[in-house]
């Protein structure tokens, strides 16, 4: 058999801190089954991927901390696919680890990336728009990224503007745009040529390698110092990283390179990176209310997310368009348009309680 030109990394380093107290340091959410579907989120990304690219080509990038936890759910990825990061550094930099030691093994290779805790409902659009991105981006030096088509004027979300040109099925990028406001975000619906940014992207590994030694030299550099094989490479990662930029692929290289290309998708997609975003992909009951256990009962209540472990018995009476989530050692109650306040519920717990471990 042929060996495979198609790789794919799956990043799963996050801790999820928007999706607290579910989500904790010792338990992201990538290593949870979110929506009660048998399958937690990364063994769901591979479940799709896995349809376009064998088992040995697809990697995982992970904290250190997350390796045996990552083994234990993908038992079918080879154990040295399973790549440990000794520090978080944001995108960028497991970007270019993964793309170096993909082109130890394969200098042909074309790489798709993919974050580990997404929602895609379309599976089979998805595996459409990925052949179509791998057949662009094996023969042609551009990076690709996929675009969701917006369904409405969410801040939450980054932009892609595109330039327009018609009956095309991918186009040249011409803006990204870090989660506006409102207003800003309307303007952009209305426009017609601004797409969600999902954080998927497909190149081969000379175009993204051009792209590191371009825009991000010293990182370059960095990991040029570091040879790709045996205990060598883990030694030298360990010295290396602290001195890493800590930055994301999109500003460090996408926003500054001019052979982006984005390929427009309807995936059913949400990045399930809230507690609203759970809530709108839940199945909900007469009333709205979208609760995990069935030993809870509600009473003049509409519209609430209920997430509850251990199937204790719980009762609402009057409460409208909250979030109630109950850990062993946690418990959360606040509207759901304050979701994006629970990073500093978090912060402000830490500093409340200085000693003990919420997280």
């Amino acid at each position: 058999m042929l060996k495979s030109d198609k790789y794919c990394v799956i990043m799963a380093g996050g801790i999820g801190s928007r999706f607290w107290p579910l989500s904790t340091q010792k338990f992201p959410k990538q290593f949870q089954d979110i929506l009660g579907t048998g399958r937690t989120m990364i063994q769901q990304t591979y479940d799709r991927i896995s349809k376009a690219i064998p088992n040995e080509n697809i990697f995982v990038i992970t904290n250190k901390e997350y390796v045996a936890l990552s083994h234990q759910q993908l038992p079918e990825i080879p154990e040295e696919n399973v790549v440990g990061e000794p520090l978080m550094k944001n995108t960028a930099a497991c970007n270019l680890y993964m793309a170096n030691k993909i082109a130890e093994i394969n200098p042909n290779a074309t790489m798709i990336v993919l974050p580990a805790d997404h929602l895609i409902l379309k599976e089979d659009v998805f595996l459409e728009k990925v052949e179509l991105a791998f057949n662009i981006a094996s023969t042609h030096d551009y990076l690709v990224t996929l675009g969701i088509t917006p369904t409405r004027p969410d801040t939450g979300y980054g932009y892609i503007q595109f330039v327009d040109k018609k009956d095309s099925d991918y186009y040249k990028v011409k803006t990204f745009t870090e989660k506006p406001i409102l207003e800003i975000a309307k303007s952009f619906l209305e426009s017609g040529d601004f797409l969600w940014n999902a954080g998927i992207f497909i190149w081969n590994v000379r175009s993204i390698h051009k792209a590191f030694e371009t825009f991000l030299p010293e990182m370059t550099q960095q990991f040029t110092a570091c040879e790709y094989n045996a205990e060598a490479e883990l030694s030298c990662i360990e010295l290396i990283y602290p001195k890493i930029q800590k930055i994301s692929i999109d500003n460090g290289i996408l926003e500054k390179a001019k052979n982006v290309h984005v390929i427009p998708a309807d995936l059913g997609w949400s990045d399930l990176g809230t507690w609203t975003s759970v809530f709108e992909n839940s199945d909900r009951d007469q009333n709205e209310n979208a609760v995990n256990i069935k030993t809870v009962l509600t009473y003049n209540s509409t519209g609430n997310i209920v997430h509850v472990k251990n199937n204790k018995a719980v009762v609402i009476d009057g409460l409208k368009d909250f979030i109630v989530v109950d850990t062993d050692k946690v418990l959360l109650i606040c509207p759901r348009e304050h979701d994006q306040h629970i990073k500093e519920y978090v912060l402000d717990l830490k500093s409340l309680k200085k000693g003990e471990k919420f997280m």
